[in-house]
Formats: C-alpha cells, sequence, structure tokens
C-alpha cells in the first residue's frame, strides 16, 4: 500500500538492488581471471586468442547489465514509494541478474556458438526484461507510488520492446547460431523503437 514505506525503506530496496548488481556485474571477471591463473605459461597475444570467447561473453554481458541497470535506475527514479508486488518482482529481477555471469561462465566454456548455451543466456534476458515491464506496469497503475512532479510520465514500452527484441534474438539465435550471444546486440534497438511507439 502506498504511503506505508518511509523514504528510507525505497532507498534501503534501491541500495540493495545496486549492491547486488554490482556483485552480478563484478563476477563476470572471474573467467577473465581464471584465464590467467590457470598454470600454463603463454604469452599475451595468446591468452587473448585463446580466451577471445570468454573476452567476448564479458563484453556483452557486461553492456547488458549495464543495459538493464539503467533502465531500472530509471524506472525507480519515478518512483516515490513501492507496493509488495513491486518488491517482489524486483528480487525477480534481481535473480535474473545474478544468474548472467552463470551463463556467461557456460558461454565462455563452450563458445558461443552453442545453441542450448545461447538460448539459455537470451532466456534469462527475457525474464530480465519481463520482470521490469512488470514492475513498470504495477508502478503505472499505482500513480501514488510515483513522484508528483514526473506522474504520468512513467511507460512500460521500453520494456516491452526488450522482450520482442530478445524473443527475436531468440529465434534468430536458432536459426543461425553461429552469430551467438551477438544477437543480443538488438537491445541497441530499445531507445529508438520505444520512442517510436510512444509516438504512435
Amino acid at each position: 500500500m502506498a504511503g506505508s514505506h518511509t523514504d528510507r525503506g525505497l532507498d534501503r530496496l534501491v541500495n540493495f538492488t545496486d549492491a547486488a548488481v554490482a556483485i552480478a556485474i563484478t563476477l563476470l571477471v572471474l573467467p577473465l581471471v581464471d584465464l590467467v591463473t590457470d598454470g600454463e605459461a603463454r604469452s599475451v597475444a595468446a591468452t587473448l586468442v585463446d580466451g577471445r570467447g570468454t573476452f567476448l561473453a564479458f563484453a556483452v554481458s557486461f553492456v547488458v547489465i549495464a543495459h538493464f541497470w539503467v533502465g531500472h535506475h530509471r524506472l525507480f527514479e519515478h518512483l516515490r514509494d513501492y507496493s509488495n508486488a513491486i518488491l517482489w518482482t524486483n528480487f525477480l529481477w534481481l535473480a535474473s541478474i545474478v544468474l548472467i555471469p552463470f551463463t556467461t561462465q557456460l558461454l565462455g566454456d563452450l563458445s558461443t556458438d552453442t545453441r542450448a548455451g545461447n538460448a539459455l543466456y537470451i532466456g534469462v534476458l527475457v525474464v530480465t526484461s519481463a520482470s521490469l515491464a512488470l514492475i513498470e506496469w504495477l508502478a503505472v497503475r499505482s500513480p501514488e507510488l510515483q513522484r508528483p512532479e514526473v506522474r504520468g510520465r512513467l511507460d512500460a514500452w521500453g520494456a516491452v520492446v526488450s522482450i520482442g527484441l530478445l524473443l527475436v534474438a531468440l529465434v534468430l539465435n536458432l536459426l543461425a547460431p553461429r552469430i551467438g550471444m551477438l544477437w543480443v546486440a538488438l537491445l541497441f534497438l530499445t531507445a529508438p523503437l520505444a520512442r517510436l511507439l510512444r509516438r504512435r
């Protein structure tokens, strides 16, 4: 219920979420550390060549987590309170975020052209987008949770477009698995497509 939480309660929710995301994005570097601590003597060039799949998985996942954090940050900048439904949906969003380092490691180990690994990776991102869309929808349905000065400006188009693009990426992964996790680059189309839908 709106008004039942203090400002500190919302701050704690946001701070907890930010800390979990920071840990998840930091964990992405561990497979890179493993490349140089596996006991084998290699040149820098050989390490970069041998670990190219791991480096690619790190770079893509870093950008993906950053993309989702920005969307979450923008959403919570509109809120002055939260509901229990938002709280628990936020935990679902966090669960998917903290799974990204696992699926990234899986892709680094299997190589990025593995259909099942890519499908699992993209599937986790679909859950991330869907849970963020649900949080936005819950916030739009409860305008009293929004800060008065920005009330009415919130919509779920960005998250809905992300879901659609990730589902397209999932299908394209099945049709052309050699592109692998790079299909996730379709997420760069989120902002322009969302702007187009808002205008219409």
